[in-house]
């Protein structure tokens, strides 16, 4: 009877074992982000469907903190990491801390800076950004040129420059000036970077706006920058005819100030879709499984005319 019993006992504990759900650790930037809010709710969404469990910790801007939360993490006896890193520049580090520890890292919506000699066991999940900016300020040139503008003075705002998101997307907005994409010759007047930031960026714009210099656009590197450029034109009693308008994102914000008339341009990126297929990735690495290195979710553009379909999607 004993040794039944103790068979019994053995096989519930294997059998649990079996059914444990996957626990996936997770580090991202910081709370504030309304995309990074969205990126988390589609792990989350996903972890549901396969079981799994999230651990997530919140670097706060700090990179030392962060690549100090990838060693706790697989240290705690997590299967996996998921990571949005604080700085891409430092994602050889992040690399390296996972590698040390022998655990499954994927990055997801920063693209770090060594994707191309990443490990068997670590992947990136995100967007390609030669296309957002190229999108974005492909469509800016055709208002533009629709409004029979032959020139046009142009502010840009930054991104962190931290981030490679930022560096690229302002470079394909200098790569779409320069290569014939654009009919209308745009003459950036200055451009700044407000660190993903509305209230930042509506400083830096009330302050161009102070030297009383005429522009034509704005073309802001995310929504809540391209939104903070708005509230401070509106506060300069601007209406939204004074310049053409640009954001990356699509989000909730972003998609009310276009159906409110105040954006003219924003690049859907799939938040949700690209925390999903990172919970996804992770949980295959977990289990021994193999995911491609790069897992690139597309871009698409929004304007007015299609805005109502992307509501509810960011």
């Amino acid at each position: 009877m004993k040794k039944t019993l103790l068979a019994l006992a053995m096989l519930a504990l294997t059998t649990g074992a079996a059914m444990a759900g996957t626990s996936i650790g997770v580090s991202m930037p910081d709370l504030t982000d309304p995309f990074l809010a969205v990126l988390r709710t589609g792990m989350a969404a996903e972890a549901k469907g396969r079981d799994a469990e999230l651990r997530v910790e919140y670097a706060q801007g700090d990179v030392a903190r962060q690549i100090g939360q990838i060693k706790a993490l697989a240290a705690s006896g997590v299967q996996a990491i998921i990571v949005t890193p604080v700085d891409t520049s430092a994602t050889q580090a992040m690399s390296d801390a996972a590698a040390a520890a022998n655990i499954p890292l994927v990055y997801v919506n920063r693209q770090p800076i060594n994707l191309d000699t990443l490990p068997d066991n670590q992947a990136f999940v995100g967007s390609n950004e030669d296309q957002s900016g190229t999108l974005q300020t492909a469509e800016v040139c055709r208002l533009l040129k629709q409004s029979g503008k032959p020139e046009a003075q142009v502010y840009v705002i930054m991104g962190d420059l931290a981030n490679q998101a930022a560096v690229q997307r302002t470079r394909d907005i200098h790569d779409v000036m320069v290569d014939g994409q654009c009919e209308v010759t745009m003459v950036i007047r200055d451009e700044q970077s407000a660190n993903w930031s509305r209230s930042q960026s509506r400083a830096l714009m009330a302050g161009w706006i102070a030297t009383g210099m005429p522009f034509d656009a704005v073309i802001a590197n995310n929504d809540e920058m391209a939104i903070g450029a708005v509230e401070a034109m509106k506060a300069a009693g601007m209406d939204g005819k004074t310049a053409v308008v640009a954001g990356i994102d699509a989000t909730r914000d972003g998609l009310a100030a276009m159906m409110a008339g105040d954006l003219d341009v924003t690049v859907f990126q799939d938040a949700a879709a690209q925390g999903a297929r990172a919970l996804e990735a992770a949980v295959s690495l977990a289990h021994a499984g193999r995911v491609e290195r790069k897992v690139y979710i597309p871009f698409e553009l929004v304007t007015p005319a299609n805005a109502a379909g992307f509501q509810g999607r960011n």
